[in-house]
């Protein structure tokens, strides 16, 4: 059976990889973005298999009427992502409420609004990222750490409360082969390189790979999975 997964924050880097990487295998995929000319021609760059479709979850009293022509669903991938630079001693209020009704509120009202077309079986798979800033905070993260440690704790109520539906969520550290690490300059990788077994940082494939095992392992709700090649391990 073909089935269809959609991918929230799908036009662009992770997100956009996991979409193809959907298609690729043999299943449809609806995958979201801001803008909606934009979303249309990345999902027809992937091909027929592709629907797009425009949707901002940081404005959260919109989801219900952009996800209306979304039909069933078997799968979910929450990605959609900003980042964000904030601390407590100069503290942008504004930017912090973005990014909590980005992930907390926006995540959670993708879900609830499309319950009615997700299967309630345990082939159901619903992914939710986070990140391990949750736990190793760096300067101007403290909104970033904040809403990844929320995270944590809305997958383990979700996986409670849609049970036999399956509820995850995927928690990256650094990933050195994306713009934003890799744009970095000289020195900043090489030193969390450093820092990492084996001397090399988790890569956009791994995060792909995790993703996918996440939607189909029935065997895995309520968790939270690192992928970051032991980064903090030393």
């Amino acid at each position: 059976m073909t089935r269809t997964i959609a991918v929230i924050g799908g036009t662009s880097g992770i997100g956009l990889e996991i979409a193809k990487t959907v298609v690729a295998r043999g299943d449809n995929v609806l995958l979201t973005g801001r803008d909606v000319e934009r979303t249309t021609e990345i999902a027809a760059s992937i091909g027929p298999n592709a629907t797009g479709l425009a949707l901002d979850i940081s404005e959260p009293e919109t989801i219900v009427e952009a996800l209306k022509p979304c039909g069933q669903i078997h799968g979910l991938v929450l990605a959609a992502i900003e980042r964000d630079a904030n601390s407590v001693r100069e503290y942008n209020i504004a930017r912090a409420r973005r990014l909590v009704t980005l992930k907390l509120v926006g995540y959670t009202e993708v879900v609830h609004t499309l319950l009615d077309r997700l299967e309630p079986t345990v082939d159901t798979g619903i992914v939710l990222f986070g990140g391990r800033a949750k736990d190793a905070p760096y300067p101007g993260s403290t909104t970033v750490a904040t809403i990844n440690g929320g995270v944590e704790g809305l997958v383990h109520s979700m996986a409670l409360e849609l049970a036999p539906m399956r509820v995850n969520a995927l928690h990256p550290g650094i990933i050195g082969d994306t713009p934003f690490w890799a744009d970095k300059p000289a020195g900043v990788i090489e030193a969390y390189e450093s820092r990492t077994p084996g001397g090399k940082l988790a890569t956009t494939a791994d995060i792909v790979d995790a993703t996918m095992f996440l939607l189909n392992n029935r065997g895995v709700s309520g968790t939270s999975l690192y992928v970051d090649r032991g980064w903090r391990l030393t």
